[in-house]
């Protein structure tokens, strides 16, 4: 099975994911009102070039865009879901901020992602956050050696479902190693006992990505790369590169 990972390839994801935990953290700590996501963007450059690394999101092409991915980071602003572009927006108080980075070492990669609120915090967008991290806290409980892939779809997608948030059901997480997006898929929601066996040396993005109201409806933006919810509802957005190990999961995006 050529998508797992030996422990010394692990290692140096682990490396990946502290250069991921250490930029997000940087990011945060920069983000106040009146700073530009464009400002944040050289933030997260800074960090990952200063750690010897290099980012995975400059300049990505998947099929489906027309033009390569141009920041660093992912910055998503209140009702954008996912792939926000940093550009000059400058932040305001209460906005809700994702900020998602992916980080190569040595040919290896980590991603991670976390939301968190600019300024003034409004409960309800407080409590979205909480409960994307923990649909994404279910997620990693989940991946452990025998479960199936619907095992952790189900325990992500049952979190988000029971505290009355939208979960995107197409997009999720995805495989993890020598290129960021990698086989196998990993869906947001599933049905328990469906999919692939999880097994020892198998590592995967997991990230749910909720939206207030209880709808999952989005678009894209014109830069094709901006995923907005349709509704004008505010959305979340949650990451870990996870490693399946014989000893439980094992969370490489940590500082």
């Amino acid at each position: 099975m050529s998508m797992l990972k030996t422990p010394d390839q692990i290692a140096v994801m682990r490396e990946a994911g502290r250069v991921v935990a250490n930029t997000l953290a940087a990011v945060r700590r920069h983000a106040a009102v009146g700073v530009s996501l464009k400002e944040l963007d050289d933030v997260a450059a800074a960090a990952i070039a200063g750690a010897g690394a290099k980012p995975a999101f400059l300049d990505y092409h998947p099929r489906w865009a027309s033009v390569p991915f141009p920041g660093v980071i992912c910055t998503s602003v209140n009702d954008a879901v996912v792939h926000g572009i940093p550009d000059g927006y400058a932040l305001q108080d209460g906005d809700l901020l994702s900020v998602d980075c992916g980080a190569f070492v040595d040919g290896w990669c980590g991603d991670a992602a976390v939301s968190f609120i600019v300024g003034t915090a409004d409960p309800v967008d407080q409590a979205l956050i909480e409960a994307t991290d923990a649909a994404l806290a279910r997620g990693i409980e989940a991946a452990r050696t025998g479960n199936k892939m619907g095992d952790l779809a189900y325990a992500i997608g049952g979190e988000a479902k029971r505290a009355g948030y939208g979960i995107l059901a197409d997009h999720g997480g995805h495989g993890i190693g020598r290129t960021m997006h990698a086989e196998p898929p990993v869906p947001n929601i599933g049905r328990p006992g469906r999919g692939i066996k999880l097994v020892e040396g198998l590592v995967i993005a997991i990230e749910p990505m909720l939206i207030l109201g209880g709808k999952d409806d989005y678009y894209h933006d014109d830069d094709e790369w901006t995923l907005r919810s349709s509704n004008g509802r505010r959305a979340a957005h949650s990451e870990h590169t996870v490693a399946i190990t014989a000893d439980g999961p094992l969370v490489l995006t940590l500082p």
